[in-house]
């Protein structure tokens, strides 16, 4: 099973007080009021004190979860896998099971075929057609066959994987031969603010289909680095953290507002902290299903560098402003038409000052633009500052 996890995270949490704010204070009309308030939301009975309008609060709340569930649930769907593995079997056991047990090694030429099939991870319909959103590291393995699980048990083979080759966007979109499916309308994760209500589902464990967990959006902007023993380490920018449980199966599933509007897709969780999840946000991967769409494949744009951000100590003890380094210029790229060079400073993309406060990184920022912009950058070379333009162009086959 393929999971993402994350070095270690510390967490602190910060609790405050609410409706006590209503009964301090040095005015007395503060306090009258307050008694007032008080005395709408107090129900007295024989054995005490309610309070019906707090009862009602919850009483909402937990509907507001069930309906977004009954309302999405038809639209996530479970992503399985199917492989054939060799085994080579032991010199001890003629059926090759003592051997694979103890660990023996095999004898050359012996060997046997097993068929390995389960549940990996999570997806959701973002059209009725059969478009369905994971991630990239769901469906890695290009040896595998690959299915997914519509409600409780509507098998479907998947009939092409598309998968992104941004390092930084950790998405694939699948295609089934399936019409009529329900699709989960997406949010807008540019308005989201700490402390809302997230709803989170998926196949946890790679076993239990369709779990509900809820919590609250912990952080935004958060830059992590995610991998799995099967891929590596990729870094993660600008992703948001929860306190919703995710675990291994969940990736690929959607992160939900209590509006049912997906507003990010799970993607990691840290394996030694506890309700620390994160989620890729939902406006990102709309860049993707946007150019998907209208083209068929993840097209980008692409600048033709790599580079090494400067940090503010860095550029202090190097007396050189903050930007992104050129390491490298790709031949034939637009970076090269344009003029940048490698050991350049890139201090400014499109009018957007470059440094360690910057939201966004560098990739993040081209990958806002569409293919054919002109684009004004403006260097350090040499402790001068140059102003140069690129046209970002489609990243060819061989540059990827």
């Amino acid at each position: 099973m393929k999971t993402k996890t994350l070095k270690p995270f510390i967490l602190g949490i910060a609790l405050g007080a609410g409706m006590v704010a209503t009964f301090v204070g040095g005015a007395v009309v503060d306090r009258i009021e307050g008694i007032k308030m008080l005395d709408r939301l107090v129900k007295r009975t024989e054995t005490g004190v309610e309070f019906p309008e707090l009862k009602r609060e919850i009483v909402d709340e937990e509907s507001v979860v069930t309906k977004v569930v009954e309302r999405v649930t038809p639209g996530v769907v479970t992503v399985s896998m199917s492989k054939t593995r060799t085994i080579n079997l032991s010199p001890f056991d003629g059926f090759g099971l003592f051997g694979d047990f103890f660990g023996f090694p095999g004898l050359p030429g012996r060997q046997r075929e097993e068929k390995v099939e389960q549940d990996i991870g999570t997806g959701f319909v973002i059209s009725n057609d059969g478009l369905i959103v994971t991630n990239r590291h769901v469906v890695s393995d290009t040896q595998a066959k690959y299915k997914v699980v519509i409600g409780k048990d509507d098998v479907v083979e998947v009939k092409e994987i598309y998968r992104d080759p941004d390092p930084g966007r950790d998405l694939a979109i699948i295609k089934i031969d399936r019409k009529n499916l329900t699709p989960i309308p997406l949010g807008d994760s540019d308005k989201l603010k700490v402390g809302q209500t997230v709803i989170a589902i998926g196949t946890a464990l790679g076993e239990f289909r369709s779990t509900v967990t809820k919590g609250v959006i912990s952080g935004l902007g958060r830059g992590i680095v995610a991998g799995s023993p099967f891929e590596g380490n990729e870094k993660l920018d600008n992703v948001i953290q929860t306190d919703a449980a995710i675990n291994p199966g969940n990736s690929g599933g959607p992160l939900l507002n209590s509006s049912g509007e997906v507003i990010g897709v799970n993607v990691a969780v840290s394996q030694s902290g506890q309700n620390i999840g994160f989620a890729l946000p939902i406006n990102i991967v709309k860049e993707s299903i946007n150019n998907f769409k209208t083209t068929g494949e993840f097209e980008r744009p692409f600048l033709g560098v790599s580079y090494s951000m400067i940090s503010k100590q860095a550029a202090l003890l190097n007396e050189v402003p903050m930007g992104a380094y050129v390491r490298e210029v790709i031949e034939g790229s637009p970076a090269e038409k344009g003029g940048v060079k490698a050991d350049d400073i890139i201090i400014e993309f499109d009018g957007q000052r470059l440094n360690e406060d910057t939201k966004d990184s560098l990739s993040a920022m081209i990958n806002k633009k569409k293919i054919g912009d002109k684009v004004k950058v403006r260097v350090w070379r040499e402790e001068k500052e140059l102003s140069l333009e690129v046209v970002l162009e489609k990243r060819k086959q061989e540059q990827e």
